[in-house]
């Protein structure tokens, strides 16, 4: 170790190799008596800053232990004898230097002389490609048309999504691996290329888009930079992290049961659902063809407008502006989440509330759940068939649960669907209705995510048992976390609700 005037205190360079010597065996008892026992104590990387000995000693149980390194240098400043901070710069096995910069302060413990780690930041190399994020990736794969309203845009296209050159990954490798290429784009593609955009890359998906999570078990999950160490929201989570994070303006997917909406809310996107059977489905691999539409994910709801300006076909319905909540509704949210939807309703002024009949959204959501498995597997199954173990947990045991559907529920189910289907369009009639996009903020990662996923579902599925276009836009709780509010109108008004949320935005 090398470092200024003042000497290096007792036992500080002791505390320092029983840190490196843990951290490389994954010692997590004794790192965790390295790190401050406070609330205060920091760690901070890439992903995001963690705060707190608690949040720390929790993301250090899960991960698994750290790259395989070597320290090449070691400096020290040494501020007063009780606190010193350490800069030490790394190599790893796999190639590349990282860094690392602790601040050290002794206290009254015995352990290591009393010397703990109040304040850390790590970096690493970054990868050359995040496989997490992409599947592929160019600069850019498909260049634009040389003009149009869409010039210097550019899009994380959804791994479902055909691409002429590249196969359609659909989120699962033993799927991948016998896909055939491509010869042609999927509708919506060249449409967006021939309106100027750049297509980045293609993003990864939850498996076959059966999961509203993100959390794909053979990639991992996407980054939330907006919410770090939370899920990204699924199964657009790819195209979601890849606009989140600038590495496009874009992003391309699908939404069946929210798989736009709750990545939006999740990650403070703008995200759009468009009326079911708006948009040509061509070139794109479905789950639920009763439900299955394409959406985008921006940044701001002025370029959502103007991705729409280029896809959308003209409005074939007419209404008005008028905002509806339904307190109903809104108490299917949790109270963060409610309270940033309630104040994004007090400072629209005048908003009717109403009392809806919703007594059946229990069955409804049932309803929506069983047909849409059913689809699932009429069109997956065949394949799958002899293939559940090539397929994540969780998707595996929404698959086997499709496969083991009987004609009659599923006919019952489809029944139902329709039902529904009527009475929300009477409901919504020329109005817009308003509710959260998610029913709470991004779980965190390694959190259980059913209860999650069924509590949203109760809200995300009356946009889609209705078939109509949702809008969800970004909101915030009072702890600094992104959540969203949806605005949903009737079929066929997908532009005059993207007019809406550019007014509102």
């Amino acid at each position: 170790m090398s470092g200024p005037s003042l000497p290096v205190p007792p036992g500080l360079v002791e505390a320092f190799r029983t840190y490196e010597q843990a951290l490389m065996s994954d010692d997590v008892e004794v790192l965790d008596r390295l790190f401050a026992p406070a609330t205060t104590t920091l760690r901070g990387d890439a992903d995001g800053l963690l705060v707190g000995h608690d949040q720390i000693a929790a993301f250090r149980s899960g991960r698994g232990g750290a790259p395989a390194r070597r320290l090449v240098q070691t400096h020290v400043q040494v501020t007063d004898p009780d606190h010193a901070l350490v800069v030490a710069v790394t190599e790893l096995a796999r190639g590349g230097r990282g860094q690392q910069t602790q601040l050290w302060a002794r206290t009254d413990d015995d352990f290591c002389g009393g010397w703990k780690v109040t304040a850390a930041h790590v970096s690493v190399p970054a990868p050359a490609l995040d496989t997490r994020i992409w599947r592929v990736v160019g600069d850019p794969l498909v260049p634009g048309a040389p003009a149009g309203p869409l010039v210097g845009e550019s899009v994380a296209v959804k791994d479902l999504f055909a691409v002429a050159g590249q196969k359609v990954g659909a989120g699962n490798p033993t799927w991948e691996a016998a896909a055939p290429v491509e010869r042609s784009d999927a509708t919506v593609v060249d449409t967006l290329v021939e309106a100027g955009a750049s297509l980045r890359g293609i993003a990864r998906t939850d498996e076959f888009a059966y999961s509203l999570a993100g959390t794909n078990a053979h990639f991992g999950a996407p980054p939330n930079p907006r919410a770090p160490r939370r899920v990204p929201g699924g199964s657009s989570s790819g195209s979601a992290s890849a606009v989140s994070l600038g590495h496009a303006t874009i992003g391309l997917g699908t939404d069946t049961g929210g798989s736009i909406r709750v990545p939006a809310a999740y990650q403070g996107l703008t995200g759009i659902r468009s009326t079911h059977g708006s948009l040509p489905m061509n070139g794109v691999l479905a789950l639920s063809p009763t439900f299955d539409t394409v959406g985008w994910l921006t940044r701001s709801a002025a370029l959502l407008r103007e991705v729409g300006d280029v896809l959308l076909p003209p409005d074939s319905g007419s209404g008005g502006t008028d905002l509806v909540v339904v307190p109903e509704l809104l108490a299917l949210a949790e109270p963060d989440v409610r309270s940033a939807v309630e104040a994004w309703v007090a400072d629209q002024g005048l908003i009717v509330r109403e009392g809806w009949p919703l007594g059946e959204l229990t069955s409804w959501l049932q309803a929506f759940q069983t047909w849409q498995a059913w689809e699932a597997w009429a069109v997956r199954g065949g394949w799958l068939a002899d293939r559940l173990d090539t397929l994540g947990a969780d998707v595996r045991t929404r698959f086997r649960h499709a496969a083991s559907i009987d004609k009659a529920d599923a006919d019952a189910a489809y029944d139902a669907v329709v039902s529904a289907r009527a009475r929300l369009r009477d409901l919504i009639g020329d109005r817009v209705l308003v509710l959260p996009s998610s029913s709470s903020v991004a779980p965190l990662l390694g959190q259980g995510l059913q209860a999650v996923r069924d509590a949203t579902m109760r809200l995300t599925c009356v946009a889609g048992l209705a078939g109509a276009p949702a809008v969800s836009l970004p909101l915030t709780t009072r702890a600094g976390l992104p959540c969203g509010v949806s605005l949903v109108a009737a079929p066929g008004r997908d532009r005059a609700l993207l007019d809406l949320a550019v007014s509102l935005g």
